[in-house]
């Protein structure tokens, strides 16, 4: 005998109108108004002749509490709400970089410097180490690159988890530190160049050009004609 197969109905929400089950509820008002208890054909009779529906908002209440409303502004309301609400969360995406126990320190260091830069964008790091076949024998030797990357993303990442096996895997997730933030380099003044001091004005006696031409040195000039 072949077997029929099973749709499960679909979950109501919100039950309007003729849809609700329960034959008493409290009614409110399009104004806000308390319209008391009524039975749910005469609380559908007053949503008809006010052109709106009879909208079921406390299901779980003794008795259900309804409100006569446009149910399609209703749904636009909650949709808008919903969507303010996703756009508050903060998702953090996890990058993740793979090193295996032979990796070379040219390989670790590139991949250091691509861990630095997704923390610094607000990333979390996982840094996996993979094993394969009998450097399984030897797991320890492989986990010494996590070690390592504890102690060259200080500063930058924190590790929040120590060296966790996942099968063949060794991981270690970092999280950036909140107060990091990427150095800034103030540009140059135009003409300025590194090291040098500020200038100092010279004020110096008529007839002394030339005492004039020297910049930030500090000196008694005599004036012309004298030894």
């Amino acid at each position: 005998m072949q077997r029929r197969p099973f749709f499960s109905a679909p979950k109501e929400t919100i039950r309007i109108n003729e849809h609700i089950r329960t034959y008493e509820v409290r009614v409110i008002d399009a104004d806000g108004k308390q319209l008391g208890v009524l039975t749910v054909p005469v609380a559908l009779e007053k949503a008809k002749e006010r052109g709106l529906d009879l909208v079921e908002v406390s299901p779980t209440a003794q008795p259900p509490v309804c409100r006569i409303m446009d149910f399609g502004k209703y749904k636009y309301e909650i949709s808008k709400k919903a969507k303010a609400s996703k756009a508050k969360q903060h998702i953090i995406k996890v990058k993740e970089i793979k090193f295996h126990p032979k990796t070379g320190e040219n390989d670790y260091n590139y991949r250091l410097v691509q861990a630095k830069e997704f923390l610094e964008k607000g990333f979390k790091v996982k840094a996996t180490v993979v094993f394969r076949g009998r450097e399984m024998a030897h797991m320890e030797f492989g986990s010494r690159w996590l070690k390592k990357m504890v102690v060259d993303l200080a500063g930058i990442g924190l590790a929040e988890t120590g060296s966790i096996q996942e099968g063949r895997n060794v991981t270690t997730i970092f999280g950036p530190v909140k107060h990091h933030v990427p150095a800034v380099v103030k540009p140059k003044a135009p003409g300025e160049t590194a090291g040098a001091k500020p200038v100092t004005e010279v004020k110096v006696a008529s007839g002394s050009d030339a005492a004039a031409k020297t910049v930030g040195e500090s000196r008694e000039v005599s004036p012309a004609g004298q030894a």
